[in-house]
């Protein structure tokens, strides 16, 4: 029988060197733990002898704290809570005062995706508008990515019978009403209570993709439960080797997952500045016990950077043969920033990339993702016939999608657009997906295409005002750009 654990004893424990939590009514011995926790040790000493659990459930599965069962001392006698001890415990702050007049619009009401992006401006926590919204160094590249599609022009086509048209596509065995899929972004729960288990049942009813996140706020068996059949998973290289074969393993034999997006760009975590300079509040991470971190004692880290120890720094293009002897799901590096990694990897026989600047959270100033997808079409055409050439960054609008399928995309990624729509739940995820498709149809019918990935070629746009951007060290064209990465 579990031993029942009184307030007064627990708060006898709220010294840095003798700390006890209480969450979901169990009590937690986590003194060894808080110089570890992958959020800083000072949210743990923040609530040190109190009850955590409203902040920890407002971040994280339930189920996640099952991972620290043999520090439970015991359960919280209920019966000895006094008003006193329970007002000790501070509520998630959604709003601030100045936003406490804002009127959350009714999901009919959401236009586009950049309405779903105002709301969450007005309606999430400052720590977790500052992860969510926020990038590298001084947000260049994030800016950059949207800002180029304005440049690239659509050539239309007149008179050619659009009154039926089709978005199908296929991607790895994922057969797809439209050629997009959910980019992983991490830590759903800070946006909404069902988090990523919202993401996946959305893109279920909706006729799209999910790729799952290593960050995710909930364990990954969880949302592959919630998975009716497809998905794609995320894949950040953890230092310690046998716990990535672990989660390969695990996505491998759930069936639903197509294709591991093994994350190349970020070998070491970038400075974000707005996520670092907001303090914790009810939508801190409060224990992530799937990562390893040492964020340097009491020095509160940013939501990224504190859950980013894990990553392997080490990770280098002859580990793909490892990764190759632990699964047999296709596997693509995600990351590709320059036409001569791209070559790489189709030589050491990926099944695809994603060209991807992490949404600008990676290098900033970074080129755009569609000024990658250009310099890739110019120079090294081949790639798009031998394997699936993915793109995400800086995507809000159908036409922009239809934009990087003209130029040779399988698919496009949404990252942030999602994550601002999952504030809806379900129902969010499932009406975005909805905006989405009209505008294709929209841009598809407007520029003279019936079948999208039949049709779409660079006839269709003009990239002449950003092809200036395009790399200065490829003069001769693609015989001299191929005589260099033979160099490399």
């Amino acid at each position: 029988m579990a031993r029942k654990v009184s307030t007064h004893e627990v708060s006898q424990h709220s010294c840095d060197d003798d700390i006890w939590i209480v969450v979901n009514g169990r009590v937690y011995d986590v003194t060894g733990f808080a110089p570890e926790h992958p959020g800083g040790a000072k949210i743990i000493y923040q609530f040190a002898g109190r009850d955590a659990s409203q902040t920890y459930n407002s971040t994280h599965s339930p189920s996640l704290i099952n991972d620290l069962d043999d520090h439970s001392i015991g359960e919280l006698d209920t019966s000895t809570i006094t008003e006193e001890w329970s007002r000790e415990e501070e509520p998630p702050k959604a709003l601030n005062s100045a936003d406490r007049a804002y009127q959350k619009p009714a999901l009919e009401d959401i236009l586009n995706l950049d309405d779903f992006e105002q709301v969450a401006m007005n309606t999430l926590s400052p720590k977790s508008w500052a992860y969510n919204s926020g990038a590298a160094n001084d947000n260049f590249t994030r800016d950059a990515n949207r800002s180029f599609f304005r440049d690239i022009w659509f050539r239309p086509a007149i008179m050619r019978d659009v009154s039926v048209v089709n978005t199908k596509s296929t991607l790895f065995g994922c057969d797809l009403d439209i050629p997009v899929y959910i980019s992983p972004v991490g830590a759903a729960k800070t946006v909404c209570e069902d988090g990523e288990l919202a993401l996946t049942r959305g893109t279920a009813t909706s006729g799209i993709a999910y790729c799952i996140s290593t960050m995710a706020s909930y364990p990954l068996s969880e949302i592959l439960d919630a998975t009716s059949k497809q998905a794609f998973y995320q894949l950040y290289i953890n230092k310690d080797r046998p716990k990535t074969e672990a989660l390969i393993r695990q996505a491998q034999n759930s069936g639903k997952v197509k294709a591991l997006f093994v994350t190349a760009d970020l070998p070491v975590m970038s400075k974000r500045e707005a996520d670092e300079r907001t303090k914790p509040d009810g939508n801190t991470v409060l224990i992530s016990v799937t990562q390893d971190s040492n964020p340097g004692g009491k020095k509160s880290a940013g939501l990224s950077k504190s859950n980013s120890a894990m990553i392997d720094s080490t990770l280098n293009w002859n580990d793909l043969k490892w990764l190759r002897n632990i699964t047999d799901i296709p596997i693509l590096v995600k990351g590709i920033q320059r036409a001569e990694d791209a070559l790489i990897a189709m030589q050491v026989g990926c099944d695809g990339i994603v060209i991807s600047n992490h949404g600008g959270r990676a290098a900033d100033t970074a080129p755009p993702a569609i000024l990658i997808l250009l310099e890739i079409h110019r120079y090294c055409p081949e790639i798009f016939g031998e394997m699936k050439v993915l793109v995400d960054g800086g995507f809000r609008r159908g036409s922009d999608i239809v934009k990087a399928i003209c130029l040779g995309a399988s698919a496009v990624g949404l990252g942030r657009p999602f994550q601002y729509a999952v504030g809806y739940g379900q129902e969010g995820v499932e009406h975005a997906v909805e905006l989405i498709k009209e505008e294709i149809r929209t841009s598809m019918q407007l520029v003279g295409m019936t079948d999208l990935m039949r049709d779409a070629s660079p006839t269709y746009i003009n990239t002449a005002k950003v092809e200036q951007w395009m790399p200065p060290n490829y003069p001769s064209g693609p015989k001299s750009f191929m005589r260099r990465l033979l160099k490399l």
